[in-house]
């Protein structure tokens, strides 16, 4: 579960080490708000990092969840290959073998 804590960015500036611990939690963030309308979140690097890399999935493979589904279908229909199995056709050994 998300912790989300909005303050004033003036509060902030005065608690600036106590929000920096706080964001080392497990998805605990603040929001920092100016005249009442939020300005800047801060969260831990690491929680940034983690969205940031899920953001590059989702950019890198905007069918992700269509892919998933056909996937399963195809697992469900006994049509699956195992990992093994692929590596051992694309190997230069099963190449030399196939010539």
């Amino acid at each position: 579960m998300n912790t989300k804590t909005t303050i004033p960015i003036s509060e902030a500036r005065k608690n600036i080490f106590k929000i920096a611990n706080d964001v080392q939690e497990a998805d605990k963030y603040y929001t920092l708000t100016a005249r009442g309308r939020p300005r800047v979140v801060v969260l831990s690097a690491e929680r940034f990092e983690s969205i940031m890399e899920t953001l590059e999935v989702v950019r890198d493979f905007p069918n992700l969840g269509k892919d998933i589904k056909k996937a399963k279908k195809e697992y469900c229909l006994g049509r699956a290959r195992s990992l093994e199995d692929i590596l051992a056709e694309r190997s230069p050994t099963s190449l030399k073998a196939s010539k």
